[in-house]
């Protein structure tokens, strides 16, 4: 993990600082898919939910895949993001991480076993914002960017990014780390 960067840019994350109180948004790691003059989108990488892959969508019921909560937009649909690159449709984040595909071709793949269930994750709904809105919730402090990896995004305990990134961002923000969920139960 690495020093926080300054602008938001493609395969950076976003970690919320901790009196950030939305729903969504209380203790997010948001991954930028993008970012450019009309907006930017992203998906929390950080929030499993208890609906699996297969009680979502049909032909997934071979795997017991988890699924996360990307954000409050779309939250209607399922996006995906992957670590192969000869998946059609699909759109490069950083290198080795993709976003989207044919999702018959992922369905095939890890039916086949010819892409494992650690190689892709799953989000209900993602994470928008309009032109400049996310530079100025960053200028209000909602927000700390930092870079990442494919490693990193996609990880065995995505529970524990928050406090991690913090933590390994150096004492300036490690003590975030320790901040309850609710203060009130402080």
């Amino acid at each position: 993990m690495e020093k926080p960067v300054t602008k938001p840019k493609q395969g950076s994350i976003l970690i919320s600082e901790p009196s950030l109180r939305d729903f969504y948004f209380r203790q997010s790691v948001i991954l930028l898919v993008e970012h450019n003059d009309e907006g930017s989108f992203g998906v929390i990488i950080n929030k499993p939910i208890e609906a699996r892959l297969k009680d979502i969508i049909k032909g997934f019921s071979f795997y017991n895949l988890p699924v996360y909560l990307g954000g409050p937009v779309k939250t209607d649909s399922i996006f995906f993001i992957h670590t192969r690159s000869n998946i059609e449709q699909s759109q490069p984040i950083m290198q080795g991480l993709y976003w989207g595909g044919d999702l018959d071709v992922i369905r095939e793949m890890l039916r086949s076993k010819v892409m494992l269930p650690r190689e892709i994750r799953f989000f209900v709904g993602y994470s928008g914002w309009s032109p400049n809105q996310l530079d100025r919730e960053l200028n209000e402090k909602s927000w700390v960017l930092s870079q990442t990896s494919v490693k990193e995004v996609i990880n065995d305990h995505p529970e524990s990014l928050w406090s991690n990134y913090l933590k390994n961002m150096g004492k300036d923000y490690a003590i975030w780390a320790n901040f309850p969920a609710d203060p009130t139960f402080n």
